[in-house]
């Protein structure tokens, strides 16, 4: 067997473990649900399996390089990419364009390299990195005030999230969600959060009650929040077609599934090989393959916890936080609208679901949540190689020195 150290795979043995399973997973499942895209689009499954594997094979680059560097360059460099990121999504909202049904201008579209990237993902991350490095630069609440808190948390919060939720509101509230997560946990003042809390719920009541009564400044998009959240009550209409026929699904599979490819309902539920793949495994595989697929997301979430508590700096653990939580908070989502427990957002199955910005994105943040694993074990023996060799204590100012993150 090739061990980790023959592929230079260095931090969390077990998230690299975990990502490869749910991987190769991702495959079978791929490649099953694109018959309906055949049908559909005129798209082959095994097209479609190919483009699948370019995307997983350029994600695992992303996170290989990515873990390889120390994770406190990723302060400096957020810095620089936070404004390109708002401009990005002032330019998607603009000139962005649709994929499917996707009713909204989320994609922009790359001519020379011919791909396509969805701007919200990508600009979430970076807002996240960015937030990570100024909670963590300030060590007593005290040490904030208004005008700072406005000037360098609720500004970029706001940019981005502002700019995200015309096209994407389910992205939107997940990227809201972890800014507060690292909020509350990070040495920033409580007040804060709950004012930064009361001003976002005011400003979307006052958006939503704008283009209600002004529907011709957001053409369709009301409408759609609106029958999801109607559909979602009332199980009414066309969309909740799309719940049915993923219950449908899931009670088909049973306790050990039909078998791989032998899925009935891909052929029916839109977005099978996306938005509810999740539907399509639990037909195939059954209660126990479904248990094995959040088990592994379960898995994931327990190890970023334990690279979050080890870590030595607090900029490290805000990191792990905001770069990793996020992905299992997204795959509770996607399964949560599969068993219709939450109305249809369009969030899809990190590295299950099909995608190139979605799985390129989860990749990056596995990688920085490599890099803290990394750089933080390095750290620790390099410690306890140092004490039995000198009998000088360290001060504080030191012990600050040495966790600075780089501005």
């Amino acid at each position: 067997m090739i061990s980790f150290n023959r592929l230079k795979l260095k931090g969390d043995k077990v998230i690299w473990i975990v990502v490869f399973l749910l991987s190769i997973f991702s495959f079978l499942s791929i490649y099953s649900a694109g018959s309906n895209l055949q049908w559909n689009n005129k798209i082959t499954a095994l097209s479609l399996l190919l483009r699948h594997a370019m995307h997983i094979v350029m994600g695992w680059l992303i996170i290989w390089m990515l873990h390889t560097i120390h994770y406190r360059y990723f302060a400096p460099i957020s810095v620089l990419l936070i404004l390109p990121a708002i401009v990005l999504l002032i330019y998607t909202l603009s000139q962005g364009y649709t994929i499917g049904n996707a009713n909204a201008s989320r994609w922009i579209q790359i001519p020379m390299l011919g791909i396509t990237l969805q701007s919200s993902v990508i600009a979430g991350l970076i807002l996240l990195v960015y937030l990570s490095r100024t909670l963590s630069k300030k060590e007593d609440p005290k040490d904030w005030n208004l005008k700072s808190a406005i000037a360098q948390v609720f500004a970029p919060v706001f940019l981005v999230v502002g700019l995200v939720f015309p096209a994407n509101f389910s992205t939107a509230a997940l990227i809201f969600i972890q800014c507060i997560l690292l909020m509350m946990i990070s040495p920033f003042p409580g007040r804060y959060v709950v004012s930064l809390i009361g001003f976002g719920v005011v400003s979307f009541g006052l958006f939503v009650s704008a283009v209600v009564t002004f529907p011709e400044l957001m053409p369709n998009r009301v409408d759609t929040w609106k029958s999801r959240i109607e559909n979602f009550v009332s199980g009414d209409a066309e969309e909740s077609y799309q719940v049915q026929r993923s219950k449908m699904a899931i009670a088909n599979g049973g306790l050990i599934g039909t078998g791989p490819g032998k899925s009935t309902q891909k052929y029916f539920l839109p977005q099978s090989s996306s938005d509810f793949i999740f539907s399509i495994v639990t037909e195939e595989y059954g209660f126990v393959g479904a248990f094995i697929l959040l088990f592994l997301y379960f898995v994931l979430l327990i190890r970023f916890l334990l690279i979050a508590t080890r870590s030595r700096s607090v900029f490290g653990s805000l990191l792990v936080v905001s770069a990793g939580f996020g992905i299992v908070i997204q795959a509770l989502i996607n399964v949560g609208v599969a068993v219709n427990l939450l109305p249809v957002t369009g969030q899809t199955l990190p590295l299950i679901s099909a995608g190139g910005s979605s799985i390129w994105t989860t990749c990056a943040a596995i990688g920085i949540v490599q890099s803290v694993s990394r750089f933080s074990s390095d750290e620790a023996e390099e410690e306890g190689s140092e004490q039995p060799h000198s009998t000088i204590a360290i001060s504080n100012d030191d012990a600050n020195e040495r966790e600075e993150v780089p501005a």
